[in-house]
C-alpha cells in the first residue's frame, strides 16, 4: 500500500480534530476532538514505521505510548469536566471564563467583614 493513503487519512483526521477543538463549545466534544488528533498521529506513526521497515518497530512502540497517555488524558479530562459540571451546572467552555467559585462569592457578600 502506498504511503499516500494513510498520510491523507491522518491529515484529514487531524484537520477534523483541530476544527473540533477550535469550533466546539462543549468540553466533552473538545476532548473527543483531541482524541481524534491523537489517533491521527497514531496512524502516521504506524504508517511510517511500516514504510521505513524499521526493525525495532519504534513507530508501533510510540503508538502504544500515545494510546496509554490518551487513556490517562481521557480519564483525567472527564473527571475535571464532571467536577466542573457539578459545581457550575454547565459544560460549555465559553461560560467557564473565571476560576472562582460563584457560590463562595455570594457567601462572602452575605457575611459581614470583621
Amino acid at each position: 500500500m502506498p504511503l499516500l493513503m494513510p498520510v491523507l487519512l491522518s491529515s484529514l483526521l487531524f484537520c477534523i480534530g483541530v476544527y473540533g477543538v477550535l469550533a466546539r463549545r462543549n468540553a466533552i466534544l473538545v476532548l473527543m476532538a483531541v482524541e481524534l488528533m491523537l489517533n491521527a498521529v497514531n496512524v502516521n506513526l504506524v504508517a511510517f514505521d511500516v514504510w521505513l521497515r524499521d526493525q525495532l518497530l519504534a513507530g508501533q512502540v510510540f503508538t502504544l505510548f500515545v494510546i496509554t497517555i490518551a487513556a490517562a488524558e481521557v480519564g483525567l479530562g472527564l473527571a475535571i469536566v464532571l467536577l466542573v459540571f457539578r459545581n457550575r451546572e454547565t459544560a460549555q467552555l465559553d461560560q467557564l471564563d473565571a476560576l472562582h467559585d460563584p457560590s463562595a462569592r455570594r457567601d462572602a457578600e452575605r457575611s459581614p467583614v470583621r
